[in-house]
């Protein structure tokens, strides 16, 4: 008999809001932090387009919270920010001591990416080898996943129990609706 693995009751999913292609400087990002499929509450910071502190912002959120005590998982949409603010997965699981979870509807484009941060972002090279270092992203439940703390088996419970109507985990979505009300006055568009 399969093992689903550990449930994960405290989940913070995180999102950017969108900004136009000519942006330059901050974007604010949103976390939902949910105890099962109930919102909890709802964290916000900055992270600066294609730059290299969305590392330390998600730690800097989630770690000092008044949530923090109680988060087992972290999901996020895509690995990377405010375009090319490319997340250190390792970074942020060994920090926070938390399973981390990046989540996509589909398999990214990697040859674009990989293009894209070598020949126009700035320290490209080395956001391309944190890319790398999570190695591709797997089919799972729906979506296509990276993980870092937690087996497969956990990652497709952790989603299936998160994904009460259409793909994507409900504290990803609900990062995401916030994040588009935020930064338009009205949420819109799929996940």
């Amino acid at each position: 008999m399969a093992t689903t693995g550990r449930p994960f009751s405290h989940i913070v999913g995180f999102d950017d809001c969108p900004f136009p292609r000519t942006h330059r400087g901050d974007v604010p990002i949103i976390g939902t932090v949910f105890s099962g499929l109930r919102l909890e509450g709802v964290l916000s910071g900055k992270v600066r387009r294609d730059g290299v502190n969305s590392t330390r912002e998600l730690i800097r959120l989630a770690g000092s919270s008044r949530f923090a005590a109680h988060l087992q998982l972290i999901m996020l949409q895509g690995v990377a920010l405010a375009g090319f603010n490319v997340i250190d997965v390792p970074r942020l699981h060994a920090e926070l001591g938390l399973p981390v979870l990046v989540v996509a509807r589909r398999a990214p484009r990697q040859g674009a990416m990989r293009r894209a941060l070598l020949e126009r972002i700035p320290g490209g090279a080395r956001k391309w080898a944190l890319v790398e270092r999570l190695g591709e992203m797997e089919p799972l439940a729906g979506v296509y996943v990276q993980r870092m703390g937690l087996s497969r088996e956990e990652a497709g419970a952790a989603i299936r129990a998160t994904t009460p109507h259409g793909r994507v985990p409900e504290p990803l979505r609900v990062a995401h609706l916030i994040a588009g009300g935020v930064a338009t006055g009205e949420s819109s568009g799929r996940v």
